[in-house]
């Protein structure tokens, strides 16, 4: 989690919304990482566990990311909810809950749908160094604006 924290703080400094994930295999090996680069490359789906999960099957050169840890700094949205679902990741861990997008329990919990693979989410790691972060940087953004 803190190489994820590290990456998120990366991506702040870069003027992105500070998001970082790293995803792990069954042998405690990290096979992929990713942050935020949604300004930068101009695309929504430019999201760090996106990145991650792609470094991550490319490393492994599968798309099934079956017995793998993925851990992020934000609470996941839909989308890359269902990228994890679909990669079949066996866990989730992540720091800061997302009150606007989360789809880990916040505002929805896709999670807990009848998928075919199911993932086990555990939240608040280092809960208070992501939401600060996060906090820090949309504070300096909304004084930039003014």
């Amino acid at each position: 989690m803190l190489m994820a924290l590290d990456l998120a703080k990366e991506a702040a400094e870069d003027g992105e919304a500070p998001v970082g994930c790293v995803v792990i295999n069954p042998d405690g090996k990290i096979i992929g990482c990713g942050r935020n680069r949604r300004e930068k490359d101009k695309n929504a789906t430019a999201h760090a566990e996106i990145e991650a999960i792609t470094n991550a099957c490319k490393s492994i050169n599968d798309w099934r990311l079956t017995g793998c840890s993925l851990y992020v700094t934000l609470e996941p949205c839909p989308m890359c909810a269902g990228a994890i679902i679909m990669s079949r990741m066996e866990k989730v861990f992540y720091g800061a809950k997302d009150e606007i997008t989360g789809s880990c329990g916040s505002v929805t919990n896709l999670f807990m749908e009848n998928y075919g693979a199911k993932t086990q989410i555990t939240g608040g790691l280092l809960t208070d160094s992501c939401t600060n972060l996060l906090k820090s940087f949309f504070a300096k953004v909304r004084d930039g604006k003014k």
